[in-house]
């Protein structure tokens, strides 16, 4: 009976590993060193919180802990469990404490979901001992989880699965589903996820099925996945994006926004975002074509870029996509200018060529034992007490004497 629903489950749930080594992505946490495999392994784990975007393994390295761990393991879902629940999961940690000196860890998914009053009814047992508590939750828990209880906690965070790990979910998932997929059916499937690990497996078992019935084929029998079947399972049509690609459109999307044209680079960013491009690579080029194209034209342009930039490790996607287009729309709208660009670029040059000359004394360092008598510092004079007419005279004299007069920056 419980073969036969193993079988029948989910193929995200028949993948979950049993074992840390088993563990698909977050090698930050259960790689080796991490802490999470530490505690995992000495069975040492002290209550903690998961926090990360659906599908990034939270149930997972629960599910790994209850495998391994000697404790009892109880679960609740902050969905379907109310506080009774938590009381009467609480009485029996006691017991079993008390009697068999056997640790309770009381896993909670979602706890984001429990009000005030369930969280709170968790702090004391938290708090001395009687049980070790995991949560889970998608949301930020300094906003959702009772500070008291998370001050009480280890927090993880977890990240988003890279494309290399769901690309090692997806072949564990076609060896479970005895089938085959073809190479443009697997890169659409990996340019859709968005890191989510449980999105992926869920995709592909879908389109397993179609392919199946397509074929006719029974679930004992191979099969081979298409793009077709890819599209049909997730509702969504494959777009082409090769190296080529990458390029090609990145190139169209800089264009557009040193063009203004705030449509066509809209467009664009759709491209990218859709295919699966790296959303850092995109802000990278944004912070990049402030400076390069706007300069000084707009100050604020380098400002909107790199707090998009920011965004896009703070937030992730896909609701970074907001903050990539609104820096797009900013840089398209701003007034352009590359002479910010043409000053380093000239200037880089010359030294390049050999124009550099000798620093002048009066602007060497001056500050220790001696320089005074080598003339080093001697005769400058601060811009912060200079007269207006002593300062728009000096403006020449910071250049290498051989090089007085050359002009880099035009405005």
């Amino acid at each position: 009976m419980a073969d036969q629903l193993r079988r029948q489950a989910p193929l995200a749930a028949r993948l979950r590993p049993r074992s840390i080594d088993g563990v698909v992505g977050q090698q930050h946490l259960v790689g080796t060193g991490g802490p999470l495999r530490a505690l995992v392994e000495t069975d040492r784990l002290t209550s903690v919180v998961f926090w990360g975007p659906p599908g990034t393994g939270k149930t997972t390295l629960a599910e790994v802990i209850a495998a391994t761990t000697k404790a009892e393991f109880v679960r609740l879902s902050a969905v379907s469990s109310g506080v009774k629940d938590v009381r009467e999961a609480l009485a029996a940690a006691r017991d079993r404490l008390g009697q068999h000196h056997r640790r309770t860890i009381v896993f909670i998914d979602e706890i984001h979901r429990f009000n005030t009053s369930q969280q709170d009814a968790l702090l004391p047992s938290v708090e001395n001992g009687t049980i070790v508590l995991i949560g889970a939750t998608t949301e930020n828990p300094y906003f959702e989880v009772n500070a008291p209880l998370l001050s009480r906690s280890t927090l993880f965070r977890l990240e988003p699965l890279a494309k290399s790990d769901l690309a090692l979910l997806v072949d564990r998932g076609l060896v479970a589903e005895r089938a085959d997929i073809d190479d443009d059916a697997k890169d659409h499937l990996l340019s859709v996820a968005q890191g989510d690990g449980r999105q992926i497996l869920t995709s592909l078992e879908v389109a397993c099925a179609l392919a199946r019935a397509r074929e006719r084929r029974s679930n004992d029998e191979r099969t081979r996945v298409t793009v077709a079947d890819v599209e049909a399972a997730i509702s969504s049509s494959a777009l082409r994006y090769g190296r080529d690609d990458h390029y090609d459109v990145v190139s169209a999307f800089i264009k557009s926004v040193r063009g203004s044209s705030v449509d066509a680079a809209i467009h664009w960013l759709a491209r990218m975002l859709v295919a699966g491009e790296d959303p850092r690579f995109i802000a990278r080029r944004l912070v990049i074509l402030a400076s390069e194209d706007i300069g000084m034209a707009d100050p604020s342009a380098l400002a909107v870029a790199t707090a998009a930039a920011h965004a896009v490790e703070f937030v992730g996607m896909p609701e970074a996509q907001l903050n990539l287009a609104q820096a797009t729309v900013h840089l398209c709208r701003s007034r352009k200018s590359n002479a910010t660009s043409m000053a380093i670029w000239t200037a880089m040059e010359d030294v390049r060529k050999g124009d550099i000359g000798a620093v002048p004394a009066f602007l060497r360092d001056g500050h220790y034992g001696g320089a005074a008598q080598l003339g080093h510092g001697v005769g400058y004079v601060s811009p912060h007490v200079a007269t207006p007419d002593v300062r728009a005279a000096a403006a020449d004299d910071y250049f290498p004497e051989e090089l007085r007069g050359r002009t880099y920056y035009r405005e």
